[in-house]
């Protein structure tokens, strides 16, 4: 029979040889092909599971709250649609000036930099045309935008494929019908109309709105040569003298004596308030007035003959932006009917795909209306309008 102590000590070297057994199994089952391989492991099948990491890029925009509301809408349909995309956003409020963004992609261009951070911008045509002439655009390659298609192929064409004409509007004469009964047909109209209701007409502040600018250029160009709204040579700034000196004119009679409203926006309030009568005015912000009620019921809108300044607004990707895959499924997506719907419902735009490709009721909405306005495009002969207006108009 076995002492206590004995049956301890047999219990000890038990122990001691499962344990030196179990070890030698263990290094053993180490050194086999099978358990060396990561995608054995739980951990290891768990994380090939793992999403992809997201790639962001970064979208610059300007312009008036209805914008911001557009973009703020139609990014996270995207981003639902495509997990793998994610859209930084970055808004300029209007007024402050598209300018210095593109100021930072020459810079940035210039300096070896890439594209400075901005992966995709949205302006006017004036930016297209400019960026052209520094080579700052990437041309749009079809395969990888395949909704391209359903745009009009010419209006790609006039940009060399450069920009996705997403959405177009106009600047219209916005008017009270309870004050105005016979609205305007042409510039003369509205200058007639000015001279018999003082201080009952407003324009923005060129430099803060386009809709003031196309008041303003409207008004220089009347009596040129038609043509002489595409050219860009400095030598035409000696026939501005008529359209300013009538500018100059007018000023006493506008809001307030010669008060001209900060941005866009600033004479849509005036004429919502009643303070003036009849004002230039983006149609697109108008339609979204009279449909919210922000501006009155009694609002109408109509474009002159010739017609004011108008166009698509386009989305350019820089030539450097290194995440261009990511910014062309974002650009497939905003040709959608789908996302085109949002832009017509949110923003009353007129849609960047031909009609064809939209339900039939949207096609409806724009029988006969998306057309009448012309596309001013005097390049940077635009700042010297500017400069010259607060010299010789806003400072008298």
């Amino acid at each position: 029979m076995l002492n206590k102590r004995n049956l301890l000590a047999l219990t000890l070297v038990s122990a001691m040889s499962i344990s030196l057994l179990s070890a030698c199994g263990t290094k053993s089952e180490s050194t086999s092909g099978a358990s060396t391989d990561p995608a054995s492991s739980p951990t290891a099948a768990a994380s090939s599971d793992a999403p992809a990491k997201q790639e962001e890029f970064s979208f610059y925009f300007t312009g008036s709250a209805n914008v911001k509301g557009l973009w703020d809408k139609i990014t996270p349909m995207f981003e639902k649609a495509h997990p793998e995309v994610k859209v930084k956003l970055v808004y300029i409020p209007s007024g402050t000036g598209a300018q210095p963004t593109y100021d930072r992609l020459v810079a940035a261009k210039q300096a070896g930099k890439g594209s400075g951070d901005i992966d995709l911008y949205e302006d006017g045509l004036s930016s297209v045309t400019k960026g052209k002439k520094d080579d700052l655009w990437d041309t749009l390659p079809s395969a990888s935008i395949a909704n391209l298609a359903k745009v009009d192929q010419k209006r790609l064409e006039s940009i060399s494929n450069l920009a996705v004409p997403y959405r177009a509007s106009a600047v219209v004469i916005a008017y009270n019908s309870d004050k105005v009964k016979t609205a305007p047909n042409t510039m003369d109209d509205v200058f007639t109309w000015i001279r018999q209701n003082p201080g009952k007409f407003a324009y923005n502040d060129p430099s803060t709105g386009g809709s003031g600018d196309s008041f303003v250029l409207t008004t220089i160009y009347k009596s040129m040569a038609a043509d002489a709204i595409y050219n860009q040579d400095p030598s035409v700034e000696k026939e501005w003298d008529a359209g300013f000196a009538l500018l100059k004119e007018l000023g006493p009679l506008m809001y307030n004596k010669g008060i001209y409203p900060k941005k866009n926006q600033g004479t849509l309030d005036i004429l919502a308030s009643g303070e003036v009568d009849m004002i230039p005015a983006w149609s697109d912000m108008a339609l979204d007035g009279i449909s919210k009620g922000t501006l009155p019921a009694s609002t109408k809108l109509k474009q002159l003959d010739p017609g004011m300044n108008g166009g698509p607004t386009y989305l350019m990707v820089p030539k450097l932006s290194e995440k261009k895959e990511a910014v062309y499924k974002f650009l497939d997506f905003v040709l959608t009917p789908e996302a085109q719907t949002v832009i017509i419902n949110e923003m009353h735009g007129f849609p960047g795909i031909e009609l064809s490709n939209m339900p039939q009721e949207i096609q409806d909405q724009f029988t006969g209306v998306s057309g009448g306005f012309r596309s001013f495009d005097i390049g940077d002969l635009d700042k010297d309008m500017l400069k010259r207006w607060q010299s010789e108009v806003a400072a008298q």
